[in-house]
């Protein structure tokens, strides 16, 4: 099977690793950005798929190669939403961005939430652009839990689990994730239009 290299464009070597395993067994080989340029993307879209597309846009056309950006966040309905697409800037830290979440919902029942991830897969040689959404709804514990993972795993529980994510194996959480979701919905649009084997 050949190959189709695609970079990862992201700093973040958590979620490259979340993402690189579901792609064994296809013809992708994913790449994890920094390992070949340091690129700064300013994330200016007021969506996840605007962020997501900006960051494969801007990867892709300085190393003249197929990129895959992620951007995704945890929106608190009794919070409005928040903290959305600024989840990771809330706080410099994960334990930061916890805590602030934690805080705010101190008191308040409906302790329901949801993951969102938006891929953006950017094709330059087909001039193409791929994009797919996943969500995972659940709801927030009342205190951190669990070891594993990264980000707001600890406090996010899915729907019909007593466990949060960090409290999973990569398998188990690979199984139930907005990111997987967004993942497999991808390859399975790539599949069918006989991009990816």
């Amino acid at each position: 099977m050949s190959k189709i290299k695609v970079v990862f464009a992201s700093k973040n070597r958590d979620k490259y690793l979340e993402i690189v395993t579901q792609f064994k067994g296809t013809s992708v080989d994913l790449i994890f950005g920094p390992e070949v340029e340091h690129i700064n993307v300013q994330e200016t879209g007021t969506s996840y798929f605007e962020n997501a597309l900006l960051k494969a846009l801007a990867w892709s056309k300085a190393l003249h190669m197929p990129a895959l950006a992620d951007d995704s966040g945890l929106e608190v309905p009794a919070l409005g939403g928040w903290p959305g697409i600024y989840s990771a800037r809330i706080a410099g830290d994960d334990e930061s961005r916890i805590g602030l979440v934690l805080d705010r919902l101190k008191g308040i029942k409906d302790r329901g939430a949801r993951f969102v991830a938006s891929m953006a897969l950017v094709l330059p040689n087909m001039s193409q652009v791929w994009l797919t959404e996943g969500i995972c709804y659940g709801r927030i514990a009342e205190t951190r839990r669990g070891c594993n993972g990264f980000g707001y795993d600890p406090i996010f529980m899915p729907c019909g689990c007593d466990k949060t994510f960090a409290e999973m194996d990569i398998e188990e959480k690979n199984g139930l994730s907005h990111r997987h979701i967004a993942i497999k919905a991808l390859c399975d649009m790539l599949k069918s239009q006989n991009v990816l084997k």
